[in-house]
């Protein structure tokens, strides 16, 4: 049955960034209207149990972005009922499945020195010299990631800092690969696996550029937040930032996939549902979708410029990845004795060997022994389980080509045979295994196309400027009132609500007198940028 309603903004999808725009502008007055597919909102933030007793973390598990982001700190979602637990160790990395130690990150700085110069005297004191580099820079550092493009505030503020040559020092540092950084930090295997292995959270190969610091900077929030999860389940964040958009004054429709968007004037003024709801739009219209689906899908075919179709074909996803999950009648038995207590650990590779599982990821060959992060999440949350027994997952990444049901069966078996290697006796200890595939993904949420998990690639060519496509790497599109609120959108994958935030001060700052100056300025750039090309002569 037809229905119609009007709202100031509305907002399409009901992940955490799409739920943090709408807390945003209803905090600011606006009559906001979301609207989600799914009979529940979170997207990639969701659990559920897939076991008696069992509470399963379908996508994202562990939120050291969520922890530091000053968006979701700022919502004060503790007094919305979310509350953060952590495992007696952040992360461990076992080098190998013969028992030997593996590299443990705690929250407690000097431990973690501590274990890294048991592995190789002076990376503790190395260690301790990284820490402290963040304390001098973490402010700054996190500006610059977490604000709208160009974030000129932060890096002129660290220039400040710094003096001219440190900072040229710095941006050499942050623009190394994560082997090369590894090996320039650290003497010993293990303090370099800490960062290395956190490096491929993103789907950037270790030998690529700027894939250091991303290791760089995931191990220092690790080391400064942990790697907290949300008691009782990801989904109990999701239900904290609804009960945080409510609360606000917005307003959540479940259920309503969102199937276009009315483009008149080069202004978006409604969506309509695949239920036959139309929301009209007064000031502006915010897309927590991937980038294609926007462009590609929701819009008419000529509210766009060719040169922006054109780029679209060149648009890189992630990687894809298959998860495992499984419910233990005990906790695994794990060879080395040191990485029961981490909440996350990496397992299959050594230095080299994620040299070469990043080989056959980007030369579309099946790896034979994958890299996996792996969630013992009873561990880090008793509630997740009944006691004595451990909720667990894993999940690895795939080739982009190779990536078919078979292909990612298979792969999702070798998972099984590396943790037995590092835990035998792994299999007997399970009651229960649920695989989820890239097709699975992306059939719980069409945000996860082919199973990509970051809403695009994190490689320096489709980061900043260039997220999505080649742009100003801000929230606004090329028509008037619509923004871009997902994980497509600058500055990326993770769970930490800027896209969402950045959209919704996008739309709030386009308003007004002074409003209509800054759009203008806005679409003579975009005009500029999707010019068509000059003909040949």
């Amino acid at each position: 049955m037809a229905e119609e309603l009007t709202a100031d903004a509305v907002v399409i999808g009901g992940g955490h960034h799409g739920l943090v725009a709408a807390a945003v502008l209803a905090d600011a007055g606006w009559d906001v209207c979301l609207l989600e597919s799914h009979d529940v909102v979170g997207g990639a933030v969701k659990s559920t149990e897939l076991h008696p007793g069992f509470t399963a973390d379908l996508f994202s598990a562990f939120y050291p972005l969520g922890a530091a982001s000053p968006v979701l700190r700022s919502l004060e979602l503790d007094r919305h009922g979310l509350e953060w637990v952590h495992a007696p160790a952040v992360l461990a990395h076992p080098p190998r499945p013969d028992g030997g130690p593996a590299a443990v990150l705690h929250r407690d700085r000097d431990r973690t020195a501590a274990g890294l110069d048991e592995h190789h005297h002076g990376d503790g004191e190395a260690w301790l010299r990284l820490c402290a580099q963040w304390d001098d820079l973490s402010d700054l550092v996190l500006r610059t990631l977490f604000t709208a493009f160009p974030p000129v505030r932060g890096p002129v503020a660290l220039l400040r800092r710094l003096g001219t040559a440190e900072a040229l020092r710095m941006l050499r540092f942050a623009l190394l690969p994560a082997a090369r950084m590894a090996e320039e930090l650290f003497g010993g295997e293990p303090a370099r696996l800490l960062l290395a292995g956190n490096a491929v959270h993103a789907d950037a190969p270790p030998d690529a550029s700027i894939s250091g610091v991303y290791g760089w900077l995931l191990v220092m929030l690790g080391q400064q937040y942990g790697f907290p999860a949300p008691r009782g389940g990801a989904g109990q964040l999701a239900a904290a930032l609804e009960r945080r958009a409510l609360a606000a004054g917005a307003h959540i429709r479940t259920g309503q996939h969102v199937e276009r968007i009315d483009v008149r004037g080069g202004r978006a003024v409604a969506v309509h549902t695949a239920a036959g709801l139309t929301v009209r739009a007064r000031r502006a219209v915010l897309a927590d979708v991937s980038a294609p689906a926007l462009y590609q899908r929701m819009l008419p075919a000529d509210a766009l410029p060719s040169r922006l179709h054109e780029d679209l074909e060149h648009f890189e996803w992630d990687t894809p990845v298959v998860k495992v999950n499984w419910a233990l009648d005990g906790p695994i038995p794990w060879t080395s004795p040191n990485v029961a207590g981490a909440g996350t650990v990496h397992l299959g590779a050594d230095g080299r060997g994620l040299t070469r599982w990043s080989s056959d990821i980007e030369s579309e060959t099946l790896p034979r022994s994958p890299f996996m992060l792996l969630g013992q999440m009873t561990t880090t949350d008793p509630t997740r389980s009944p006691e004595g027994t451990e909720s667990v997952w894993a999940y690895t990444h795939m080739p982009r080509k190779v990536s078919d049901d078979e292909s990612a069966t298979e792969v999702a078996h070798r998972i099984d045979a590396v943790i037995e290697e590092h835990a035998p006796g792994f299999g007997s200890t399970v009651l229960h295994r649920h695989v989820q595939l890239p097709t699975d993904l992306t059939a719980a949420d069409p945000n996860l196309e082919h199973g990509a998990v970051n809403g695009g690639t994190a490689q320096l060519f489709q980061q900043l400027v260039f997220r999505p496509v080649p742009s100003l790497g801000r929230p606004e599109t090329v028509v008037d009132g619509l923004y871009l609120a997902s994980a497509s959108a600058h500055p990326g994958g993770g769970v930490h609500g800027v896209c969402g935030y950045l959209a919704a001060r996008a739309a709030l700052g386009e308003q007004g007198l002074r409003g209509k100056l800054r759009r203008k300025v806005t679409s003579g750039a975009l005009e500029l940028i999707y010019r068509d090309r000059p003909s040949a002569r």
